[in-house]
């Protein structure tokens, strides 16, 4: 898993190398490059999973999301995106054994990096510029137990687990460089708190047969600048 994240920040680097170069010899040719910062509040997702020795449920927080995005604006008013999307929450957890219970309220760090494209829909002279757009890439998700103190429960382990998203929204420009950005978002990770983790039993671990994807639904915006065209 190591292997496969940096491969996958690589390649996302290079994409952003990519980007720059296509900015600095395209700068006459009418293209335009977006820094994008986003401030966005992600409501409450549940989860659950099952494995051998018991199962578990619990509920990923809700909480603000930031971060930012590099956006080349390619053709037909079609951009082309790499962002950054953060989270620190907490995750309170139940695991039910046959015999047991055990709770435990986890620290969690969310960090999506995406690469994507973005529509914009825009009639001439109109300060206002609709848009929608789709992203894949990766979640790295930092999991924190402050009170690792009981057999039943999972301590700290970082997993990276494949990542997809949509949205749709609209800028308002303020200027030529400055527009105001409000959007809805989803993000969704597949089986973050379940099939690559394994949970302590006593000092035994227990694969998980099955497992919850993670959807969090945002709701905010944020600011674009308007770098060159």
């Amino acid at each position: 898993m190591k292997n496969f994240t940096k491969s996958l920040i690589a390649l996302l680097l290079l994409s952003t190398s990519a980007i720059y170069s296509q900015q600095f010899t395209s700068r006459n040719s009418g293209t335009d490059v977006r820094l994008n910062i986003y401030g966005s509040y992600a409501f409450k997702d549940s989860f659950d999973s099952y494995y051998s020795n018991g199962n578990y449920s619990g509920q990923l927080q809700d909480g603000l999301q930031y971060g930012g995005g590099l956006e080349y604006i390619v053709g037909d008013h079609t951009g082309v995106e790499l962002s950054y999307i953060g989270q620190t929450t907490t995750a309170p957890t139940t695991y039910y054994y046959p015999l047991t219970t055990a709770k435990v309220n986890y620290d969690v760090q969310m960090n999506y990096i995406m690469i994507g494209g973005n529509k914009y829909f825009r009639q001439a002279g109109s300060k206002f510029e609709g848009f929608g757009g789709l992203s894949i890439g990766m979640n790295i998700v930092d999991i924190n137990n402050p009170n690792p103190s009981s057999n039943y429960t999972y301590n700290d382990q970082t997993i990276t687990k494949f990542a997809w998203g949509v949205k749709a929204g609209g800028i308002v420009w303020v200027s030529n460089k400055v527009g105001i950005k409000m959007q809805a978002q989803l993000l969704s990770t597949s089986q973050t708190f379940g099939g690559g983790l394994y949970f302590g039993t006593g000092g035994g671990g227990a694969t998980v047969s099955s497992y919850s994807t993670v959807y969090q639904f945002s709701l905010g915006g944020g600011l674009v600048f308007q770098l060159s065209k």
